[in-house]
């Protein structure tokens, strides 16, 4: 912290960055996020690591530089956030799935056998809050830990995976998606950092490739970093 700021020479630039998120992240927005570090900086490496909770303590400890996710009540107060892009749930099947033809009813969609999706392994979570209201409920077949289980399990099966949609464009090629037939649940996908890190140089621009990766694939313009924690 006491270390005057250098010039950022990106083409010298030999640095490892650890980058912490939920499934389907990597995989949707990892590839623009890659050519973009290597054209700019051809000596920084990425490394990807699943995240099984929403525990800040890796970005505390210094063992991950950023995460991606939604903030929440789990995290540390002193962790800096700076909103990334806006999701909803939507339903997935199989191609040829029944429900890839015609209009999905609540009455078709409840009729479905599905996946619930919850690292904790909890039937419960933000559909069946949503349909709570609604009096209604699914019926849960299997809980899996991670959007591309579900969605490799839908792929295969007569099953149906409700997942957010911008986060999982890179696990549904080939599949059928639909708007799910209630109010679905939106959340805000958040980029998440240790405040110790706000003035390092690196750190910044990395942040700024991280954001334009998102608004190049979801054709947005790029958020100006906030400084807020959550």
């Amino acid at each position: 912290m006491l270390r005057p700021v250098e010039a950022l020479d990106l083409a010298v630039l030999a640095r490892t960055f650890t980058l912490r998120s939920s499934e389907g992240f990597a995989e949707t927005f990892g590839p623009g996020l890659i050519a973009r570090v290597g054209a700019e900086a051809p000596r920084v490496r990425l490394r990807f690591v699943q995240k099984l909770n929403k525990d800040s303590g890796p970005l505390r400890e210094g063992a991950v530089d950023l995460e991606t996710g939604i903030v929440s009540q789990e995290m540390g107060p002193e962790v800096r956030s700076q909103a990334l892009f806006r999701d909803r749930f939507i339903g997935v099947v199989r191609a040829g799935h029944p429900l890839s033809k015609g209009r999905v009813t609540l009455s078709r969609y409840t009729s479905g056998r599905h996946i619930s999706i919850s690292r904790r392994g909890l039937e419960q979570g933000p559909i069946a809050e949503a349909m709570a209201p609604l009096g209604l409920q699914r019926d849960i077949v299997t809980v899996v830990g991670g959007f591309s289980t579900a969605l490799a399990l839908a792929r295969s099966s007569d099953l149906i995976a409700s997942v957010p949609e911008r986060h999982t464009g890179g696990l549904r090629d080939g599949m059928h998606s639909f708007r799910l037939p209630f109010a679905a649940p939106e959340i805000t996908v958040s980029l998440l950092w240790h405040p110790r890190l706000d003035a390092d140089p690196a750190h910044r621009w990395l942040r700024r490739c991280v954001r334009d990766a998102c608004a190049d694939l979801l054709g947005g313009s790029p958020r100006s970093e906030s400084r807020d924690s959550k």
